[in-house]
């Protein structure tokens, strides 16, 4: 899987080497790095006057005689460079905001083809996690299979989907499912409302006459990041004819540019609410300009790396599990069950890419085989419960029938148990230097 903004991370963090190798920088120096920033940006797809601005602003401050007589003026730079991309994407997380009424009417607005569908199921899904009873209405009657599509959606969380066909007005639909919401006691509304392949007249009024009708809390552009500036220009005439509150970029780990992302904000005024960043239903996150800023300059994304631990750890199998390690009871079903913990984290590559000091082109050199985690999986899952818990009983003709179980071969078997029992003493080691200092205190790791 690509990278997000993996051109611009690799080009801007090679930039940045540069001055972190100087001792002192002249102005000339400063031209020379302003200069590659921009091509970085320009080639990123981020728009030339948007690009320009930014490039003004960096020059401004890092010109600066607090900058040039620094002890240290390549982390000097690189902070204004940081804070700069910081601003541009919008300073600070938008958080979405609720009505003091219940319910909060969300309506999700876009083209043909953004992901308003899945988006609309995502976000409710993220809603219900939080505590919130979400309704999701189907008022797309115009493209086939659009309601179906949502009632699978919904059917698939657990979240109910609001419908009344396609013979009804969209505005009707949406005014009804308010109604419906009320009497229900839901205190979310998504509406998934209909796109078109462009822009126009028609597309428009619906979606002002369903505005007008529902009063919605919040209107959120759903474009999709990898149309580059053409989702720019789609935000820009939907934030100008009809009026949005934030959007919702979809596709972001398809975009190694990223130049939706760092000129949506700059082009509308409007912040980017959530980022969805893959195909699963879990892979929609809020939108941090700080952190993102952090990944595309190489500083990693500790905090998000840590809240996706959190989000798919469960505290009490993870306290069973600092027992085990300090018993030395730890098993193959321990092994898979941590397995299947780091799983629901989300892909490797993306996990790695949040560690700082691992640019995109070091990411381009590990090599991540998700492939080789779900044959592990096969492997153990092909075992007995005893096999599990005892591997040393695994003898050749029993090695044998898992191999054949699991579609492996023997030597992957083989393998399989010697990295198991190399962890384990790795464990055991951990453990013993941990003893001096009150055992593994809080340790905690997916293997």
């Amino acid at each position: 899987m690509a990278t997000f903004f993996e051109g611009l991370s690799s080009k801007l963090q090679e930039t940045i080497k540069k001055l972190k190798s100087k001792g002192r920088i002249t102005e000339k120096d400063l031209k020379e790095v302003t200069r590659e920033i921009k091509l970085a940006l320009l080639e990123a797809d981020v728009n030339f006057k948007i690009v320009k601005d930014f490039i003004n602003k960096i020059s401004e401050r890092a010109l600066g005689q607090d900058v040039l007589e620094s002890l240290t003026p390549g982390q000097q730079v690189i902070k204004i460079v940081h804070e700069e991309l910081i601003e541009l994407m919008g300073s600070s997380q938008s958080k979405l905001t609720f009505s003091p009424k219940p319910p909060s009417v969300y309506m999700l607005v876009g083209l043909q083809g953004a992901g308003k569908t899945t988006t609309c199921g995502k976000l409710g899904n993220l809603l219900k996690k939080q505590g919130k009873n979400p309704l999701l209405v189907a008022c797309d009657i115009y493209r086939p299979a659009a309601i179906k599509q949502l009632q699978v959606v919904g059917n698939q969380l657990g979240i109910p989907v609001f419908s009344m066909g396609d013979k009804l007005n969209p505005v009707d639909i949406a005014k009804a499912s308010i109604e419906h919401a009320k009497s229900k006691q839901y205190d979310t509304v998504l509406i998934d409302t209909a796109g078109r392949l462009h822009i126009n007249e028609e597309l428009m009024e619906e979606l002002k006459n369903i505005k007008n009708a529902v009063k919605p809390q919040e209107i959120l552009l759903v474009v999709d990041a990898m149309t580059g500036q053409d989702a720019v220009n789609v935000a820009e005439s939907f934030s100008g004819k009809l009026g949005i509150d934030g959007v919702i970029m979809t596709k972001l780990d398809g975009d190694t540019r990223g130049g939706a992302a760092l000129s949506v904000k700059a082009v509308t005024g409007k912040p980017i609410k959530f980022a969805a960043i893959g195909e699963k239903m879990n892979d929609i996150e809020p939108f941090f300009p700080e952190r993102m800023a952090s990944r595309i300059l190489g500083m990693g994304d500790v905090l998000s790396l840590i809240e996706k631990a959190q989000a798919a750890y469960d505290e009490k199998k993870a306290l069973e599990m600092e027992k085990k390690l300090r018993t030395q009871q730890f098993t193959l079903e321990d092994f898979l069950d941590q397995m299947q913990q780091m799983k629901k984290m989300g892909s490797l590559t993306d996990i790695i890419s949040m560690i700082p000091g691992l640019s995109a082109k070091a990411l381009k050199n590990v090599n991540v085989d998700e492939k080789q985690m779900v044959r592990m999986e096969a492997i153990i899952q092909s075992m007995t419960p005893g096999e599990r818990s005892d591997p040393s009983i695994l003898n050749a003709s029993r090695r044998k029938r898992i191999a054949a179980g699991s579609g492996t071969s023997i030597q992957e078997v083989n393998k399989l148990l010697k990295d198991f029992q190399d962890l384990k003493k790795l464990l055991k080691n951990m453990s013993n230097i941990g003893k001096g200092r009150g055992g593994l205190g809080k340790f905690r790791m997916p293997f």
